[in-house]
């Protein structure tokens, strides 16, 4: 996988004075340990991570959290320069590149309250539990994962207040994991998608089957109805614009997997069909392999 770039402070919006503002933060891709890399592959890359904070004139919503301590400790530092009051931290989905680095946050902004929807919450505890902590995140990322997780308490309904404006978190079901949402901010036409939606990267395609896929697709219509200005993919390649075409761009992209995983046989051709159609999208040596070998085992 090509790295990518780190950037700070890109993608604010337009937003005149009185109104919401956000900016997203992307950590560039990490090295992930895996003895399972595709032919020619030398060095396999876990993608990189947007998290998206979202201000008013004095208070501020940041999503996501990242998973290294050091990503959390650079997320922290870019968040404080910012000047802001962060009320908030929402946490998307139970994936723990979106959370691990809670307490590294925490620790920064004692003030700062964790949420995330109640199911969200228990696919937290599925990715902390031992065989998923030790087996496939400090095993893939060895000596990177913080010590002690923090979690999110779960939410009472489902709007963050931010300066008087709604932050809605929407249940969008299996996208690339069980039980994940968007967070949506109806005020500015942002949609943060968590990872229902990719921007120019390899889609996470390891937990899905057929009925899956079509959840997916059903979450990404979710979205689209929201009719949003912009949407911020937790995976994109840092220099892409958060444009809503994104959402089709992915759509498409699942239904030309499940086309292909109907018409191949094997993990290498069907690895090797997607990147004729995707040979550009960031991230083929361990997403994309990883998606073809669950589904093609």
């Amino acid at each position: 996988m090509a790295k990518t770039k780190k950037t700070a402070g890109s993608a604010r919006n337009a937003a005149g004075p009185g109104v919401l503002r956000w900016d997203v933060f992307v950590t560039p891709g990490l090295p992930i340990v895996t003895r399972d890399k595709p032919p020619g592959i030398r060095e396999t890359f876990f993608q990189a991570t947007a998290s998206t904070l979202i201000y008013g004139a004095r208070d501020a919503v940041l999503v996501d959290a990242f998973m290294t301590v050091a990503q959390a400790n650079a997320l922290a530092d870019w968040v404080a320069a910012k000047r802001k009051n962060l009320t908030t931290i929402y946490i998307t989905h139970g994936h723990g590149d979106h959370w691990f680095g809670l307490g590294t946050l925490l620790e920064r902004f004692p003030k700062a309250k964790a949420v995330a929807t109640p199911n969200a919450v228990k696919e937290m505890h599925g990715n902390a539990s031992p065989q998923a902590l030790d087996g496939a995140w400090k095993a893939g990322f060895p000596g990177q994962i913080p010590d002690k997780l923090v979690f999110a308490e779960e939410m009472r309904g489902n709007v963050i207040d931010l300066e008087g404006r709604e932050l809605v978190a929407v249940e969008l079901g299996h996208t690339d994991t069980d039980d994940t949402t968007c967070l949506h901010v109806p005020s500015i036409g942002l949609v943060v998608a968590g990872d229902a939606v990719y921007n120019d990267v390899h889609l996470y395609l390891a937990q899905s089957n057929p009925q899956t896929r079509r959840e997916w697709i059903a979450a990404l219509d979710k979205i689209d109805a929201l009719k949003p200005r912009a949407v911020v993919a937790s995976h994109k390649r840092p220099e892409k614009p958060d444009d809503p075409r994104t959402i089709e761009e992915t759509r498409q992209y699942i239904r030309d997997f499940d086309r292909l995983a109907e018409t191949t046989t094997t993990a290498q051709e069907l690895y090797d069909k997607m990147l004729e159609l995707y040979p550009n999208r960031v991230n083929p040596g361990w997403a994309l392999w990883g998606s073809a070998r669950a589904v093609k085992p």
